[in-house]
């Protein structure tokens, strides 16, 4: 789809935080432009819908009459099942999608999946608009199917109050992302300025305003880099990789540059090491105004052009990868070339990593870069291994080899397990989290480390001393030996029976044999800030021991590591005591050298 201006058709992408109404905005968008089809002919492609500028006008002729100075074609909207990271489509490093649409649910607001999709976006400088969703649930509120600027005036006040207020809440949340933004009326930069609008996907409200921005958009930030080159060699990003019956394993690419033809051959991104060097067969698409998921026949087609979407019908495509690269070699000379180009883009999606940490895998490159990117922004950076596909056999065998309990884990984003794989994860132990939302897959696992971190605690504190220091009170010397019984009051910490004690000069004095509170009773432990009576088989008051000496638990060295690790088991006070001990033992070992 192109005119005479040589501008493409720029590519939208739509994400926002699930039940949003991300879907319900795809098919309001396409269904609005079916319903004024006469207005100029809508091509569903694979996993895309195209809409021309000629139907846009008209779906837009009650807020904009003058289109002098509009050459862009129309727009290509992705709708790609399966791809719920904005990141996992890609070209040349950068986001396949021109401009994005982010859909916020105007009741809920901004939610963890929105803040990851402004985080990819951010990531990738991609323009992007925000839709205010769902305003027909707003009391007293009647949403029709009409642009939402004139619907707005024939709102009672109180609900115009109330779309303002959840409005502007919104522009706060983005400012406190590092975003201005404001209604999308009252913009005049949208190159400093995030336009919100606010729309019934329900009802086909909002939607007349929403296509007007994004070809104003489209129309001013766009029209140096969208120039159409359709004399050069086709670049496509593959989407979906199928087995299809009577057809073999075909792929669904979005071409986003030049043209593409049977009989061409073309380079494609691989699972393997080399990539795919095959020729066309067939290039399919569906019938006009067909649903992909559910469409049976296709229209073979000879030649497709960008931007738009195909299936491409190829023999030994069983490798490719979704995400990667497909691109057409114009003379066998420039083979090589193009070779090393693919893989040149698939080995820039490879991300560090380290003998010590997580293993992660994906539904394609860009979902892998998008989990690694949220994995960091949740200060985990350690990947042992991150790679596409079902988790394997082969990847729990390695998570083993992880040292750190914390990190001998697999992160699976929109992946399956394979039989023997659980198996073996179940005997071997290793914790497998699974899930086509990043933000439930990192919070899952963190709530796991969580837990661990927990358990670990109550074992250690049911296995280990922890640091205390007391005073033997002045007054309170109750038997001078066997045992010695004192009064001590706990400086720091928490002492138990059959702890043991030493001196500031690291001398050992036994371990507690018994407390007792003031009224006699025994008692397990004692804590900061009690006085109570302490036996002592092993010293003798005025011998080993003296009124006002101060005595510290003794902990092991292993222990004290221990304690260390885990990390907040102690309280500040504690670990002050900790560092004393630590004092005390390294100035006796000097003494004793």
């Amino acid at each position: 789809m192109s005119t005479k201006s040589g501008i493409r058709t720029p590519i939208l992408s739509v994400v926002g935080h699930i039940d949003h109404g991300k879907t319900t905005l795809l098919d309001s968008l396409r269904g609005t432009a079916i319903a004024e089809k006469e207005a100029g002919r809508v091509t569903q492609h694979i996993g895309a819908t195209e809409i021309p500028i000629s139907t846009i006008k008209t779906i837009c002729e009650p807020l904009k009459k003058d289109w002098a100075g509009i050459d862009v074609p129309g727009l290509l909207v992705i709708d790609t099942p399966g791809h719920h990271a904005f990141a996992s489509l890609r070209k040349r490093g950068s986001a396949l999608a021109d401009v994005a649409v982010i859909v916020v649910d105007i009741m809920e607001g901004f939610q963890p999946q929105t803040y990851e999709s402004l985080n990819i976006l951010r990531l990738l400088k991609t323009p992007f608009v925000v839709v205010l969703n769902k305003i027909d649930r707003i009391k007293g509120w009647t949403s029709k199917k009409k642009p939402f600027l004139i619907n707005y005036s024939d709102q009672p006040e109180y609900a115009r109050k109330e779309v303002d207020t959840r409005m502007y809440k919104i522009v706060g949340d983005l400012y406190d992302k590092g975003f201005s933004a404001d209604r999308y009326d009252g913009i005049k930069d949208f190159s400093r300025n995030v336009g919100i609008v606010p729309v019934s996907a329900k009802t086909g409200e909002g939607i007349a305003d929403l296509l007007l921005v994004l070809i104003g958009l489209s129309q001013k930030y766009f029209e140096r880099t969208l120039q159409l080159h359709l004399e050069e060699a086709g670049v496509g990003t593959i989407l979906e990789k199928k087995e299809e019956k009577g057809l073999g394993t075909t792929i669904d690419v979005i071409l986003y540059d030049g043209k593409l033809s049977v009989g061409d051959t073309i380079v494609v991104g691989s699972a393997e090491e080399e990539p795919i060097v095959t020729k066309v067969k067939a290039l399919l698409k569906p019938r006009v105004l067909q649903e992909i998921r559910t469409e049976q026949r296709f229209e073979r087609v000879k030649t497709v052009n960008a931007a738009s979407g195909v299936k491409i019908v190829s023999p030994d495509l069983e490798t490719a990868l979704p995400g990667s690269q497909v691109r057409v070699v114009k003379e066998e000379a420039m083979l090589e070339s193009v070779m090393n180009e693919v893989k040149s883009d698939i080995e820039k999606l490879k991300m560090e990593t380290t003998p010590e940490g997580i293993l992660i895998k994906a539904d394609t490159m860009g979902s892998l870069e998008a989990l690694a990117l949220e994995l960091k922004d949740e200060g985990i950076e350690e990947i042992k291994r991150a790679d596409i596909g079902n988790i394997s056999k082969r990847d729990v065998i390695e998570a083993t080899t992880v040292k750190n309990s914390y990190f001998r884990v697999i992160l699976g984003f929109n992946v399956g397990i394979l039989p023997d794989a659980k198996e073996a994860a179940l005997q071997a132990g290793i914790p497998v989290f699974i899930s086509d939302v990043i933000y439930r897959l990192i919070g899952d696992y963190e709530n796991w480390v969580k837990g661990e971190k927990e358990k670990e605690k109550r074992e250690l504190m049911e296995r280990v001393s922890t640091p205390a220091k007391i005073k033997i009170l002045p007054g309170c010397i109750f038997r001078q030996s066997k045992p010695a019984v004192v009064g001590v009051e706990v400086l720091s910490g928490k002492i138990k029976t059959g702890v043991e004690l030493i001196k500031v000069d690291g001398t050992n004095i036994g371990a507690i044999n018994e407390i007792q509170e003031d009224k006699g009773e025994s008692i397990k432990s004692a804590e900061q800030g009690m006085q109570v009576a302490i036996a002592l088989k092993k010293p003798i008051v005025g011998r080993h021991i003296n009124e006002n000496d101060v005595l510290y638990v003794n902990i092991s060295e292993d222990a004290a590591k221990a304690l260390k690790k885990l990390g907040g088991v102690l309280s500040p006070e504690e670990e002050g005591v900790l560092e004393e001990l630590a004092e005390i033992k390294r100035k006796r070992k000097t003494s004793l050298e």
